[in-house]
């Protein structure tokens, strides 16, 4: 669903980077109340992950394919305003790099891809968890549900700024139908995705899961007649603790390596949702060429380079690379500015 340049207007595509730009900045804020030690590494390992299998294009009907969105993902794994974050970076690596999303559709691409899909999806999350049986597999039910739904939630928000600033005249009812038709079934493929990454990650480690700590509950043990708390795994086996977690991201970024550097070569070539919805409807009769058509690494594939499979294999890797060190780089900037902040001058002037 990522939007070109020329899809939309110019005053619509500044609002809606104004909304980008202000829910960044609170998602900046929040995110330092998810963020600790032991999750900062895991939200740059799920942006990487997330633009990996955003390569890996699934047919659906009608020759049309879909991909991953993300917000889902993100949100369930390491939390609402970090997982806006993280598919921000992914967009951002996505548009700068590989011309894949407009430069000045930015804003409509983080509002509808990262903001819509994330509030959605967490807050049908939230809502499921509450009612069903407390239990690994109802995080894993809820996390399929909010993926269905973030899918269309995203095609009824791009129609919205469509219908506001589109800047061909369609009939917004023929557009809406076709873009939340075929975003239901791609909503399918993004919720078995991310219920069985969910899934997968809750039966190693539900600790790092964010939308599973309400399943963690501190075990209490009666000595001398008073209940004493048991020390957490990580407190009582920290070194442990610590190797499991590095077994995690590293199983997670070979994972990703993989999936962007071999697996992507077998994606579907057919257009995805919003393309073909795009082509059908006349929507792309003012798409712009993108600013950054020229770089190495536009379509994803690493210019000079004559091979088709080698091409888009390093691309992904590249890709991948890229994304995990900008986005760990920008979740243990947000890590070290909570650490400051928890430290007062009182506390200082004590020491």
């Amino acid at each position: 669903m990522h939007v070109p340049d020329g899809f939309i207007n110019a005053p619509t595509s500044a609002v809606t980077g104004v909304v980008a730009a202000g829910a960044i900045a609170v998602s900046l804020r929040g995110a330092r109340r998810e963020l600790d030690d032991r999750t900062a590494p895991l939200a740059g390992l799920v942006a990487a992950f997330i633009f990996a299998v955003q390569m890996l294009n699934f047919p659906v009907a009608a020759g049309t394919s879909g991909h991953l969105l993300g917000g889902a993902l993100a949100a369930i794994l390491v939390g609402p305003y970090t997982g806006v974050l993280c598919v921000s970076v992914v967009l951002l690596m996505q548009g700068i790099l590989f011309a894949d999303g407009g430069l000045t559709a930015l804003g409509v691409n983080i509002t509808d891809m990262a903001i819509v899909t994330t509030v959605v999806s967490y807050a049908v999350f939230r809502g499921l968890v509450k009612v069903l049986p407390r239990g690994r597999r109802s995080v894993t039910v809820a996390s399929f549900v909010a993926a269905v739904l973030s899918v269309p939630a995203a095609a009824v928000a791009f129609t919205l700024v469509y219908w506001i600033g589109g800047t061909t005249d369609v009939s917004i009812g023929k557009v809406a139908t076709a873009m939340i038709g075929v975003h239901v079934l791609i909503g399918i493929g993004e919720a078995v995705i991310t219920a069985l990454t969910v899934g997968a990650v809750v039966a190693v480690r539900p600790d790092l899961v964010h939308g599973a700590r309400d399943l963690r509950q501190k075990l209490r043990l009666r000595v001398h007649g008073e209940l004493v708390d048991v020390p957490a795994a990580e407190e009582a086996a920290p070194v442990a603790a610590r190797a499991s977690r590095r077994t995690l991201w590293v199983t997670g970024l070979v994972t990703s390596l993989v999936l962007a550097g071999f697996v992507s070569f077998y994606a579907s070539a057919n257009p995805d949702g919003l393309e073909k919805v795009a082509a059908d409807k006349g929507i792309d009769k003012k798409a712009e060429e993108h600013a950054s058509a020229d770089s190495p690494l536009a379509d994803y594939g690493v210019k000079d380079v004559s091979n088709a499979r080698l091409s888009g294999g390093l691309a992904g890797v590249i890709g991948v690379g890229a994304t995990v060190v900008a986005g760990s780089a920008v979740f243990w900037a947000v890590r070290r500015r909570r650490t400051g902040a928890d430290v007062s001058p009182t506390a200082v002037e004590n020491v």
